[in-house]
């Protein structure tokens, strides 16, 4: 039996989205409908080995289905793009998101490149594909 490949593109779990219904009549929400990942603006990011900072207020600049990182001082304040398939659980009371890979393993990421949109994504597909090729989620 083949396993099943990573698709870091892809929520593992929906449920974990679970946020009130946004009220589409209210400017701002009908967008809010369309992108769960903004209500998650401001949550601080959990790897394995400890906090990497938090979701960014620019994240509706990526696709949905990536998480855009302000890591802070660990890393010089780099900006990270995480794929959404990383994360393992979010914590709306704690107001924290929880991914499954550890701070070397998003450092050692593609850089995120803002004016490359195609490249950028393939690179960090590719990246993250591997990396749970060889390390699979610990859960």
């Amino acid at each position: 039996m083949q396993p099943v490949p990573f698709v870091p593109w892809v929520w593992r779990d929906p449920s974990w989205m679970d946020e009130p219904v946004p009220d589409e009549s209210r400017p701002g929400d009908a967008e809010l409908a369309r992108r769960p990942d903004t209500g998650l603006i401001g949550y601080e990011v959990e790897a394995t080995d400890g906090s990497i900072g938090k979701i960014d207020e620019d994240n509706a600049k990526v696709p949905n289905d990536c998480l855009m990182i302000s890591t802070g001082p660990w890393i010089f304040g780099r900006t990270v793009v995480l794929p959404v398939g990383t994360v393992r659980r979010v914590d709306h009371n704690e107001r924290k998101v929880y991914v499954d890979r550890t701070k070397e393993q998003i450092k050692n990421a593609p850089e995120y490149d803002p004016d490359n949109h195609e490249d950028y994504r393939r690179r960090t597909g590719e990246y993250y594909t591997e990396s749970y090729r060889a390390m699979p989620p610990m859960l």
